[in-house]
């Protein structure tokens, strides 16, 4: 017998009950959810900023033209700055704004 099964999760939500109280219930579920959508956000930024470490530069990046092959008496090639992060969405702003209490302002 592996796993949860829908007896065991009744069990589990009966003892919640009698513990924390029907009016306390809610208000700790609700904790839980967003603690587990920080975690699942920062685990994915985290995932996804190392995926950009490790992905190699586009072959577009390099400049095309005499910058690419340099003559044998010139100056070696300055790698280019790398491209600025891309803006904040608006719509993950205003989710901040309400959960900070800021009301967008």
């Amino acid at each position: 017998m592996e796993g949860l099964s829908p007896l065991h999760l009744v069990i589990v939500l009966v003892i919640a009950v009698l513990v924390l109280g029907p009016g306390k219930l809610p208000e700790v579920v609700e904790a839980l959810g967003k603690t587990l959508r920080e975690f699942r956000r920062a685990t994915s930024d985290i995932a996804e900023s190392a995926r950009l470490d490790a992905a190699p530069a586009p072959a577009s990046a390099v400049a095309p033209g005499p910058a690419a092959t340099p003559s044998p008496g010139s100056a070696p090639a300055v790698a280019s700055a790398p491209a600025a992060a891309p803006s904040p969405d608006p719509a993950e702003i205003a989710r901040d704004a309400v959960r900070d209490g800021s009301g967008g302002a």
